[in-house]
């Protein structure tokens, strides 16, 4: 499968500020069992040891890029020192693993795989009803049941709670915005970013972002052809009956179970928005950007924010509550808290009251 490229004849600085495209004629891998057969996605991935993490990316023709992380890999002890930065083939990240006393690691996200509360609307469960009932003419579906990149939902939407689950592909000769690049448009008019940007700085155009809007506050993305999540819980803007603008938008994200936008305000659509800024409430709309991303296990929670906001404090709730939950260094691992409840308040309550420091990922070594 070709990836969406740049002749490499061509060296193309972009004025905007986004990373230099440079892509070379390399095949794009869209599943794990077709990348099987590339040496370098058995070298790419995570590693960790003892206080230490490693991220290695892929850059094609048996290049690599190196990142290690004191402490751990993010989310995952790291303390947030600047990464030490290595370059070199498949010899050099060997070494570099062996020398450090690190293994492979695969994380999973502690949402992957969440089920919907009560009164939420399946948008996506895999099947060709889920895609005919829920999704404008175009939307395709895979024959293993993934959801293609480019389509837009029957539905349209005011405040709700967001779940779904992505997966960038393998592309080793690309760079920047070529590189598994889609979108997630809220109401069809603000962008989360969906781009394989494993091993990146975190920027407002990678995972994570919103899009010409705010960084994330973590690089929570995982290495391409990783299943990824994201839970965003979105309010919509407030307009008077005039028409006029009274409250921006807002999102909380988190990628991969982190929080990466905590209630950030969005000014205005972002600038490949489908669907202008109003009242009306709008769809659910992945992007297609040329590049082979899938989607799977869509739920929306409808909700209203108005409604939350009125709803009394009850003094000595969140101590209670948080009491129930795992201690920070618990045993139980962070992919078992369930936040299944059929309230759809409760649900809410549950995930405002969980602290960041239990969505450190739980990680299972892996040999490749």
């Amino acid at each position: 499968m070709p990836t969406f490229s740049i002749p490499s004849c061509v060296l193309a600085t972009l004025s905007i500020g986004w990373p230099v495209v440079s892509l070379s004629q390399q095949p794009t891998y869209d599943s794990p069992e077709t990348a099987a057969s590339n040496e370098d996605f058995k070298v790419q991935g995570e590693y960790a040891g003892p206080q230490l993490g490693l991220q290695v990316i892929a850059l094609g023709d048996g290049d690599f890029d190196m990142r290690l992380f004191q402490g751990g890999l993010p989310s995952a002890g790291w303390d947030r020192s600047p990464p030490q930065r290595f370059d070199g083939d498949a010899t050099v990240v060997e070494k570099l693993v062996k020398a450090r006393g690190l293994k492979p690691v695969q994380r999973t996200s502690p949402t992957l795989g969440a089920k919907p509360p009560n009164g939420a609307v399946v948008l996506f469960d895999g099947t060709q009803q889920s895609l005919e009932d829920h999704w404008l003419a175009g939307a395709q579906r895979t024959a293993d049941g993934l959801l293609v990149q480019g389509a837009t939902t029957t539905a349209k939407f005011r405040d709700y709670t967001l779940h779904l689950e992505f997966r960038t592909p393998f592309q080793p000769g690309a760079r920047g915005q070529g590189r598994g690049n889609s979108g997630v448009y809220h109401q069809g008019r603000y962008e989360t970013q969906v781009l394989d940007s494993f091993g990146l700085d975190g920027k407002n155009n990678e995972t994570g972002g919103i899009y010409e809007v705010r960084d994330p506050d973590i690089n929570m993305c995982f290495p391409p052809l990783s299943w990824q999540t994201y839970d965003v819980d979105f309010t919509a803007a407030r307009f008077d009956e005039a028409g006029k603008k009274l409250r921006n938008a807002s999102l909380t994200v988190r990628l991969n179970g982190v929080t990466v936008q905590r209630d950030v305000k969005v000014p205005k659509p972002t600038r490949a928005a489908p669907i202008a800024e109003s009242a009306e409430p709008g769809p659910i709309y992945l992007q297609d950007h040329g590049n082979p991303v899938r989607y799977r296990n869509i739920w929306l929670a409808p909700r209203d924010a108005d409604k939350d906001a009125r709803r009394p404090h009850i003094p000595g709730f969140e101590r209670l509550f948080a009491n129930q939950l795992p201690a920070t260094g618990s045993s139980q691992p962070e992919d078992s808290i369930q936040l299944r409840d059929s309230s759809q308040s409760s649900l809410r309550a549950r995930r405002a009251l969980l602290p960041d420091s239990l969505v450190s990922l739980d990680m299972t070594i892996a040999h490749h």
